[in-house]
């Protein structure tokens, strides 16, 4: 990443539909919330290819709305070799999705870029971000909810790289130097 280059991370499940799409919306809506959005770019993707093309599971897009986020633009694609070029970080919904990613992984860089994301929540009793797929609603919600703290610590982990550089005072002939 230089100093112009966005922050590439993509968020990986089965399908697309339903984990990664939350885990890519709330992690941009916060990036923008803290005035970075121009400096992440939060994308989703799924090992799979069943939903190519498709929105996102309609109780997805239900529960994100409940939460103030929008997730009505999201379409399903599948995470491809040129997926880990793409972006500086892929991080899986669950170790299934882990042990995929790092079969896919052509060299020790691109393996180097998978992480599971409740990696990043201290309080996690698991390491599987469960897939709500076959639930209803209440376990959308409780996805989201787990996803929205784990992103929040990746994000804490990521922003201060993500800032951009303050620029060091200077002390010139006009403010007649140190006083």
């Amino acid at each position: 990443m230089t100093a112009r280059d966005p922050f590439r991370v993509i968020f990986v499940c089965t399908g697309n539909i339903c984990r990664s799409p939350m885990a890519e919306v709330v992690f941009r809506d916060l990036a923008e919330r803290q005035g970075l959005g121009s400096r992440i770019v939060s994308r989703s993707a799924g090992t799979g290819d069943w939903h190519l093309g498709e929105r996102a599971d309609h109780r997805t897009i239900d529960s994100l709305a409940r939460r103030g986020y929008d997730g009505s633009q999201h379409r399903a694609r599948q995470f491809t070799a040129a997926s880990f070029a793409e972006n500086d970080l892929v991080v899986a919904l669950d170790r299934t999705h882990e042990r995929i990613l790092r079969e896919w992984a052509r060299d020790e860089d691109e393996d180097g870029k998978v992480t599971l994301l409740l990696a990043f929540d201290p309080e996690a009793s698991t390491q599987d971000v469960p897939d709500p797929y076959y639930a209803g609603p209440e376990m959308f919600d409780s996805v989201l909810g787990m996803i929205e703290t784990a992103t929040r610590g990746l994000f804490r982990q990521l922003e201060p790289a993500l800032r951009p550089p303050r620029s060091p005072r200077t002390f010139g002939a006009s403010s007649g130097g140190l006083p």
